[in-house]
């Protein structure tokens, strides 16, 4: 669960720019769900957004969400071609996996990747 500031502003960019369907509640809305390869990130409105810290903030490096998809090259064409800004571009982590990471509306820190491939 990711808390945001504003939360019109985080399902447009989740929506439009990383290509997540999403579902709205609440009346008024609090909370959304966003989902896409099979991930669900769940966002809710916080009502003092100056408390809001993403992960980075505290740990150096380190992400709020990691997508692990099937087809990371095409899924980091498909957001930087929906306008999506990159937070770090694409690479192969030490940890073992193809990756690239973007920042939302709130500062978080969501990365996607692909587990590659072991030497054969």
């Amino acid at each position: 669960m990711l808390l945001v500031a504003d939360l019109d502003r985080a399902v447009a960019y989740y929506r439009d720019r990383l290509g997540f369907r999403c579902s709205v509640f609440g009346d008024p809305p609090d909370f959304a769900t966003a989902e896409r390869d099979q991930a669900t990130i769940l966002l809710a409105l916080c009502s003092e957004p100056e408390r809001i810290v993403p992960n980075w903030r505290i740990v150096a490096n380190v992400w709020n969400a990691f997508i692990r998809v099937d087809d990371v090259e095409a899924v980091y064409a498909e957001v930087q071609g929906r306008g999506a800004g990159i937070d770090y571009t694409i690479y192969n982590a030490p940890s073992g996996f193809r990756e690239f990471g973007v920042q939302d509306p709130d500062g978080h820190d969501i990365a996607f990747g692909q587990p590659l491939k072991p030497p054969s």
